[in-house]
């Protein structure tokens, strides 16, 4: 048995939690500041098994050390221990094939962001007349009570924020980044097409290929036809608001993209390198609406992305959407738990760094469920600067007094956060992912 804070815990839940936190030195690093962490502060025990001889901390795969967790049939289910956390669930009704656990009711269980009652649902199924119900917006986390005045910069004192309205935390006030990666991390995408996910955990290849290109079809769909990614494709910006600078407000209510005259000329991607483009100003601007309309559409549609897609592909949307999970064994169930508890807390937030171009990576978040998890601005593409570039941007975005740790399954944002000294949490695996909620939930991370 384990004693924490008052209750008491089977050793066979946090088994994996505990490997190689001898004397809970990992713990304590991880709540020390980013500056004072050293490689002289691992154990010795802890730098003989560090994969690669990291000289920074990483937090290792649990599936490193255990072989019982390797995926072998159904999973059996985690009893939630009561951690201070409100997060109702929302349903998916899946096909009759799936085996579920005890108590699921033919229901795959995802966690909501938001704080609304657990009779709503952030997605409704019904088999009889395939139903969709758009969720409401959710709220941003704050505290019910009302907001001491602040001192603002003048000296003088500023007035109450009105409890109902609570403001999202400063950048500088965020205490701890969860820097994730996309593909094989969050979602299963590309290992699909390629054959490696079917190979590697025994599932059907053609079918696996199918839904592959049958996602990959809806991505680039929604990209072109939604998101501008014909006019966008030879454009790529790191973020949404890097070409921000260049739009003048001009109201777009009315206005005709289709015939503004906005083409990317022959050489184009030679003037749109990153942030700095050198167009003209007339064009920089058109650029801009564009930019700012794909910023637009992701906002009204995060949590109602069945009314962006519109019918009969909002149809096609939810039957990928259950297929994908049935196949990957409700990966990104998984995935959504632990991006749930990190937004859970008020100081902590979700960033996403992809090597996906930023409108496909756009499309990707949206057809995933993943819009209420990761508000635009914390949307990163690595495409042209690389994800160290990327690091670097948020580093300087959140400040030095912040923890960051690293979430991902490639070898770039490995060795970057080992650079960087930042914890990294590989995902090899399903119960990497579990785990990885596990260690959330404990406050462990």
């Amino acid at each position: 048995m384990f004693f924490w804070g008052g209750q008491i815990f089977e050793l066979s839940i946090v088994h994996f939690l505990t490997v190689n936190f001898s004397n809970c030195a990992l713990y304590r690093l991880l709540h020390r500041s980013p500056q004072t962490v050293t490689k002289a502060d691992v154990p010795d025990k802890e730098k003989k098994n560090s994969p690669r001889n990291a000289s920074s901390i990483f937090l290792p795969s649990p599936t490193q050390y255990s072989p019982a967790l390797q995926p072998a049939g159904p999973y059996t289910p985690y009893t939630h221990h009561t951690q201070g956390y409100s997060m109702p669930s929302y349903n998916i009704k899946t096909e009759d094939g799936l085996s579920h656990s005890p108590g699921q009711t033919g229901l795959l269980g995802y966690s909501n962001f938001g704080s609304t009652p657990p009779s709503q649902s952030l997605y409704g199924y019904s088999h009889a007349h395939g139903e969709y119900h758009p969720p409401p917006s959710p709220p941003t986390p704050g505290k019910e009570e009302g907001v001491p005045a602040r001192r603002g910069s003048d000296g003088k004192l500023r007035g109450r924020k009105r409890a109902s309205d609570p403001a999202p935390p400063l950048d500088s006030d965020i205490e701890r980044v969860f820097i994730w990666d996309l593909d094989e991390t969050i979602i299963i995408f590309h290992s699909l097409l390629t054959g490696t996910f079917s190979s590697r955990f025994g599932k059907d290849s053609s079918k696996a290929v199918s839904l592959g290109l049958w996602m990959e079809e809806m991505i680039f769909n929604l990209a072109d036809s939604r998101l501008f990614f014909n006019d966008l494709e030879e454009c790529d910006q790191v973020h949404i608001d890097d070409v921000a600078s260049d739009d003048n407000g001009q109201d777009l209510s009315t206005y005709n993209f289709g015939s503004d005259g906005f083409q990317s000329p022959a050489g184009a991607g030679s003037l749109c390198l990153g942030s700095g483009v050198h167009g003209g100003v007339d064009w920089m601007r058109k650029l801009a609406f564009r930019y700012r309309r794909v910023k637009e559409i992701y906002n009204t549609y995060k949590n109602n992305v069945g009314g962006l897609l519109g019918s009969p592909k909002r149809e096609e949307w939810l039957q990928l959407r259950r297929e994908m999970e049935v196949l990957t064994d409700l990966w990104l169930t998984q995935a959504l738990k632990a991006l749930a508890l990190i937004n859970s807390r008020p100081n902590c937030v979700n960033v996403l760094v992809t090597t996906t171009q930023l409108i496909p990576a756009l499309s990707k978040v949206l057809l995933y469920g993943l819009g209420s998890a990761f508000p635009i601005e914390n949307i990163y593409s690595a495409t042209k600067t690389g994800k160290e570039s990327c690091f670097e941007r948020v580093s300087q975005r959140f400040g030095r007094r912040a923890v960051y740790v690293v979430i991902g399954d490639g070898a770039e944002e490995e060795a970057v956060a080992k650079k960087k000294n930042m914890p990294f949490w590989r995902v090899s695996c399903r119960p990497d992912l579990e785990a990885l909620s596990h260690a959330l939930e404990l406050d462990y991370l």
